[in-house]
């Protein structure tokens, strides 16, 4: 028997209901090149958002469309964010640390029927578009119609002229919550990226649940300032959250640099970020460099991820500025959270290691999240702490497959999600992740944890990042091999140091067999640590290669 409860569809469009009736005079605040800050309402919002969807479906815009971004974290790009799934098209995001040549297949692949830019995407698109994009009808470039640049792009106009387009009357239609709402191609270690098609459904259900986490706090007196980009999965529904919960909600615009971030924080009295490890790492640095004092005493929550913050990192921002900071553990395909990190009541008299130990982990599942720890024969692991395997998940907002991708076979297993990490989950329920599949390292039949030895690596003070890789070795099949940025070049640890210092708490075998010191980790283009990278670099001229390319 079915309940009488209204079938009501979970939109995105039901969420800026709530936030233009609520907290219309709320603001959005975008850092502009200038210094300046360009600042508007959610009333405002969701008037242009009304508007520019109006324009889109004058444009030729149908349902199921594809319509790509190129843009930096800005209001403009969030106006993207409603109006596109308002008219039951797709919003793609597309990365733009990507190779030029990946950026072409995902826009090729994806099928855009439309390409919005930021001006300083507009050299990199119009080689796109030589090399063939045939599937785009339409270039609109991210700003007034004075400050168009010179293109070949064609036919093209700026946005302000496109929305300018549309009605200011047009009203949010209903239809089925599994309609796709956004698009998000992985970043691809290996082969090409995988397309990961979000509906409105999973996009609600992770806003609201994300808004649940009593550390984010997201409510309405907080001043949110996104900085996880917004072509990397939804912004991590950061934006969405802000705008559910009336939060102000701050971006810093094209092309910030360190100082930018420092600035915003103490100009606006910004209370909580999203970012990549890379950034509060970054913002460390500065700040401790600078010659002034930066009042950054407003920043109460720093949720770090795409790696696990270092916890000399974690330790800094609490002991200087009473903040608080987090991680979770996440993926593209689950929209993106997996694990959010918390300490439960129950555990907070344990020892003060312990707790570091449990905050160094990628924390508890995520509501209504599943996840289970599984060996290579599909045999479920127990929840002891120790059994190491494959991380499979479930939930109503991981993608069930990829877009148009055979690889879809062997991602999805007997209706689980295979993460393609490996880790280990505690008695309570914390998830260690351990590695990638690809990046774990086999030394003489026995596993080795490069992440585990990363995180004991930068809690030294003397280094600020570490990488550990695998090298073949003709004994042992593969060694581990340690990337050190230093914190001081002239003060570089030295490897006896690090061997000692890794010694207290590994067994000698685990231990890297080099200590290279390099100037900066290689990234991937979402922020991660790009071992691949490193170990092209040793197949191209040995281990002697990386420091040969990027040592100190």
């Amino acid at each position: 028997m079915d309940g009488l409860i209204m079938d009501e569809q979970l939109l995105l469009s039901s969420l800026l209901w709530r936030t233009e009736r609520l907290f219309a005079d709320k603001k959005i605040i975008t850092r502009l090149e200038t210094g300046k800050y360009h600042e508007y309402t959610y009333g405002d919002f969701a008037k242009r958002v009304r508007k520019l969807a109006s324009a889109l479906e004058k444009a030729g815009i149908k349902p199921g469309d594809r319509v790509g971004t190129l843009a930096w974290n800005h209001y403009r790009h969030f106006e993207l964010y409603y109006a596109i799934p308002s008219v039951e098209a797709v919003c793609h995001t597309i990365n733009m640390r990507l190779f030029p040549e990946q950026q072409r297949y995902i826009v090729n692949h994806a099928e855009d029927v439309m390409l919005f830019l930021d001006a300083d995407q507009v050299p990199n698109v119009e080689a796109m578009a030589a090399d063939g994009i045939d599937t785009v009808r339409q270039y609109v470039v991210l700003c007034d119609a004075d400050e168009m640049p010179e293109t070949s792009l064609s036919p093209v106009m700026s946005y302000e002229e496109f929305i300018a387009t549309g009605d200011d009357d047009f009203e949010f239609r209903e239809f089925s919550e599994r309609t796709a709402a956004a698009m998000c191609y992985t970043s691809a270690t290996t082969g090409d990226p995988k397309g990961v098609l979000f509906t409105h459904r999973g996009i609600v259900l992770q806003t609201m649940l994300e808004t649940s986490h009593d550390k984010l706090g997201l409510s309405e007196n907080q001043v949110w300032l996104e900085v996880a980009p917004m072509f990397h999965c939804n912004g991590w529904n950061l934006p969405h959250a802000c705008l559910m919960q009336g939060a102000t909600l701050v971006f810093l615009g094209v092309h910030p640099t360190d100082i930018d971030y420092v600035q915003t924080i103490e100009d606006l009295k910004v209370t909580g970020i999203n970012a990549a490890v890379t950034v509060g790492n970054m913002i460390r640095d500065f700040v401790v460099a600078s010659d002034r004092e930066w009042d950054l005493n407003s920043l109460e929550t720093l949720w770090l991820g795409g790696s696990a913050p270092p916890r000399a990192v974690m330790d800094w921002f609490e002991q200087t500025y009473g903040t608080w900071v987090l991680q979770g553990y996440g993926h593209t395909e689950s929209s993106p959270q997996i694990c959010f990190n918390y300490l439960k009541t129950t555990l907070q008299d344990e020892d003060p290691e312990r707790i570091w130990q449990l905050r160094l982990t990628g924390g508890l599942p995520f509501p209504l999240m599943k996840v289970r720890i599984v060996d290579d024969e599909g045999n479920e692991l127990p929840w002891d702490g120790e059994s190491m395997g494959n991380i499979h998940v479930r939930s109503p907002y991981t993608a069930s497959g990829y877009y148009n991708d055979e690889r879809t076979k062997d991602a999805i297993i007997d209706g689980w999600l295979n993460t393609g990490d490996i880790g280990a989950i505690t008695p309570e329920g914390f998830v260690m992740l351990k590695d990638r599949q690809k990046d774990l390292i086999k030394s003489g039949g026995e596993w080795i944890s490069s992440i585990d030895l990363e995180n004991a690596l930068m809690s030294h003070p003397k280094v600020r990042e570490a990488s550990v890789f695998a090298v073949p070795d003709e004994k042992w099949n593969e060694r581990p091999v340690a990337a050190v940025v230093p914190v001081d070049s002239a003060d570089a640890p030295g490897e006896d140091e690090l061997r000692e210092f890794l010694g207290k708490d590994f067994a000698k075998w685990w231990l890297p067999d080099r200590y290279l010191t390099v100037t900066e980790v290689p990234k991937t283009s979402v922020g991660k640590y790009d071992k691949k990278r490193l170990r092209g670099m040793v197949a191209e001229g040995g281990i002697d290669n990386v420091t040969a390319t990027i040592g100190v």
